[in-house]
Parts: C-alpha cells; structure tokens; sequence
C-alpha cells in the first residue's frame, strides 16, 4: 500500500490535533510507523533490495530517536502511543 495524501491526512488526523498538525510527535511516529510496515513487507518479497533496507534501518532510527524525546517530554503520551501502534517496549 503506497502512501499518499489521503493516507497521510487520515494518520495526522487519527494521531495529531488535526490533519494540518503535521509536528505533533505522535502523528510523526504513526507516519513513521507505517511507512516501517510497508518497507518490512516489501523486504519480505524482495531481500536483496540494499537500498530499501538501509532506507528502513534509518527511518527506524528516526522513530526510535523520536519515540525517546516523547518518553522524556511526557511518559503519558508516550504510552499512549506505544499502546495505540502495537510498538514492543
């Protein structure tokens, strides 16, 4: 499932204050998240494809880096977060 603007719009709206608000933390990491759930389907069938896996090694990092700044901001929305997306930890 490729990501388009009509996906995008439903995730900030589902996970940020509105589907303008495309800062808010949680709406990063929700788009973060799945776009990590699409690259590791598309790896699934296709594991030789380098590129892609360098590309969903980083954005990974970048959830995992953005995940940390909510826990130490406000553990509440973190665990929310957590819970809503089905994240291990």
């Amino acid at each position: 499932m490729r990501l388009t603007a009509e996906t995008k719009r439903e995730i900030f709206k589902k996970h940020g204050s509105s589907e303008k608000n495309t800062g808010h933390s949680e709406a990063q990491v929700a788009l973060f998240s799945h776009r990590i759930n699409h690259l590791t389907g598309h790896l699934k069938a296709n594991h030789k494809d380098f590129v892609t896996q360098r590309s969903l090694i980083r954005l990974v990092g970048k959830r995992r880096s953005l995940l940390d700044y909510l826990k130490h901001k406000d553990i509440e929305r973190y665990r929310t977060i957590i819970k809503e997306l089905n994240l291990r930890k």
